[in-house]
């Protein structure tokens, strides 16, 4: 039987009007999760593709599924209104701004970023990547460790993190935790409207056309297999939204492969806070540096499939994945290890900064910004600043 249409799609548009409209979006697509509040706003508020109940029930899927959480709610918003091609156009859309911008940086960096002034740039661009993960790490705990087992949970994870552990053991030990020891939640209600008969025919061409892809990336070129590999095994594993990645990232980057060093991974993280999208547009930085052009096309194509494919096949049966009430400690279980796996990364980056004053000041300075409330972008504007100034006085 085909797939029932969106009973709440209250507009048919082009999936070139999709595509557009989400390209426009992601132009300026800075903040990450933030993003949600203004898809919400051009979807339900200004296009009337959706209304709020279904996006909605979107924003809670892709909050319950690995990924980076805003692209996904623009696949959703997609699939919603024009299946799976719609879903493509969606997310393609809202990425490729990030990934082109991307792009261009790593080039950049790899021709400047020997030269003094960049070096002094980048100094202050990882003492506040070092500030917004810590914000991130007490944010993250804040919102989500509210007993003491939430937090025996996310100890256990920064313990097992920082003794080497690899994050894929932590994530599964602390999933088998949640099941374990956790109470049972509250049964949630259906809700009917999100129901899909089953996936679409698309879906599964979608799917085997990802398979060939990498199997024919395997065959033909190896190294880009294993770096597109590796950051599709990341995508898999990161629930808890982008910032969920950071941690699985460095420890395969940097610990296990050795594509780039602590330092130069920090740097790249920088350029994926500066850029808009999510901050798993890391990727495209390591691919670029580690294999070159090509190199960043298959990273960023491995970390963003799994996401992807996530969120068109998971919506037909997303109101048994919210009724169950396994899945839900399991998923509260990797949630608190992330705030674990966060502390840890906060660690491992601050021991890969060549600290000072400057740099010290830098870090404690965007660390209170960002806690009394000043947005990413504007942190970063205001550090790169004062970098520029201080390499001016004292050259």
């Amino acid at each position: 039987m085909a797939e029932q249409p969106a009973p709440s799609a209250l507009q048919q548009p082009s999936l070139t009007s999709i595509f557009f409209a989400f390209f426009l979006l992601g132009i300026t697509a800075f903040g990450g999760p933030a993003m949600v509040s203004y898809i919400r706003k051009m979807v339900v508020g200004q296009k009337g593709w959706l209304d709020s109940a279904v996006f909605d029930d979107g924003v809670a899927l892709c909050q319950a599924i690995p990924g980076a959480t805003a692209m996904q709610v623009t696949a959703y918003v997609g699939l919603r209104i024009r299946g799976a091609a719609g879903a493509l156009a969606a997310f393609a859309g809202f990425g490729l701004p990030a990934f082109f911008l991307m792009m261009a940086l790593s080039a950049l960096y790899v021709s400047t970023s020997a030269l003094p002034p960049v070096k002094a740039l980048f100094l202050a661009l990882q003492a506040i990547v070092v500030a917004l993960v810590a914000y991130s790490t007490l944010s993250f705990g804040r919102t989500s460790l509210k007993q003491w087992i939430h937090v025996l949970i996310a100890g256990i994870a920064a313990a097992l993190f920082l003794i080497g552990v690899s994050p894929i053991i932590v994530i599964v030990i602390a999933a088998l935790l949640g099941i374990a020891i956790l109470p049972k939640p509250e049964k949630k209600q259906e809700n009917p409207v999100t129901t899909f008969q089953r996936p679409e025919k698309s879906f599964l061409i979608m799917l085997t056309m990802a398979i060939a892809f990498f199997v024919l990336l395997y065959i033909l070129q190896p190294d880009l297999f294993e770096i597109a590999a590796t950051m599709a095994r990341v995508d898999l594993f990161a629930f808890g939204g982008g910032f969920a990645a950071l941690p699985l990232m460095f420890h395969e980057v940097v610990d296990v492969h050795s594509w780039l060093d602590s330092t130069t991974f920090i740097n790249g993280l920088a350029l994926g806070q500066v850029t808009p999208g999510p901050i798993v547009i890391t990727a495209t930085f390591v691919g670029f540096l580690a294999y070159g052009f090509w190199g960043g096309i298959v990273a960023t194509i491995g970390i963003f499939t799994p996401s992807f494919l996530f969120v068109v096949g998971t919506v037909p049966y997303y109101d048994r994945l919210h009724s169950s009430q396994l899945y839900q400690k399991m998923f509260q279980g990797i949630l608190f290890s992330f705030v674990g796996l966060l502390l840890s990364v906060t660690v491992k980056l601050a021991l890969a900064v060549p600290w000072s004053w400057f740099p010290g000041l830098l870090a404690v300075g965007g660390f209170i910004s960002l806690l009394v409330g000043v947005e990413i972008l504007w942190v970063v504007v205001a550090g790169v600043g004062l970098a520029g100034v201080v390499f001016v006085f004292m050259h």
